[in-house]
């Protein structure tokens, strides 16, 4: 009932997750202005955008792209946190069905098979519960009306925390600790692989080599934001 609803704000009112103030009756997650705030890339609009220079020379994909800027301090890093280490899995639907109904218009996105989100390792898992992957891809999926795999690709071994670490020691980090279940029910699918936040491309690009051992497969990259590359 609309008059509990409201009841229920009073004592409990819903907070912009990007700068704390109340959220008006038909704002989510955050508040307008901070929506018209946020520094969106465009990238999935340019094949030749920043992202997807990351990856020439290191692995083979369709195309690829970013949400978001992310920058220290910056309301992306305050979404992002709150995904990650607070429980706001609906930061990450959010997200992702924002992004996708701007994929949807890219041309270099379009003919998709399936999306899969970088896994965490089980304990990870365990830890907090859930993969902020995941809550991005499950939003993503439907403004591109594709279903979500959560376990065609898998972490073989846990791996440190990638903060803090310089290009060559994440790329050592996370070197082959990908692999693949029943590949060839994904002969020659293109596949989405989405993750949160891609800084030197090292997870990236160590999922997508691994996604390699399927046959004829193609894969292309989306993330919700982009550190400044």
């Amino acid at each position: 009932m609309i008059w509990f609803d409201d009841f229920v704000s009073l004592i409990f009112p819903k907070i912009c997750a990007c700068c704390g103030n109340s959220l008006w009756k038909h704002e989510e997650i955050i508040c307008h202005s901070c929506d018209f705030r946020l520094p969106r890339t465009n990238f999935h609009l340019d094949a030749e955008n920043p992202v997807a220079r990351l990856f020439w020379g290191r692995a083979r994909v369709e195309a690829a792209s970013a949400y978001l800027y992310f920058n220290k301090g910056n309301r992306v890093q305050r979404l992002v946190h709150q995904l990650k280490y607070k429980g706001r899995k609906d930061i990450g639907i959010w997200l992702g069905t924002q992004y996708g109904f701007e994929l949807c218009k890219s041309p270099l996105f379009s003919n998709l098979d399936a999306i899969i989100p970088v896994p965490l390792h089980r304990k990870r898992y365990m830890q907090r519960g859930y993969n902020q992957s995941e809550q991005f891809a499950a939003g993503l999926g439907e403004p591109l009306n594709l279903p979500v795999e959560n376990h065609l690709l898998f972490r073989s071994r846990a791996t440190e925390t990638q903060t803090r670490k310089s290009r060559f020691s994440r790329y050592q980090n996370v070197h082959h600790i990908f692999e693949v279940r029943d590949p060839e029910h994904f002969r020659g699918k293109h596949l989405l692989l989405v993750d949160d936040v891609i800084t030197t491309g090292s997870t990236l690009e160590s999922s997508v080599l691994a996604l390699a051992a399927i046959p004829e497969v193609k894969v292309s990259i989306v993330c919700i934001a982009a550190s400044v590359l």
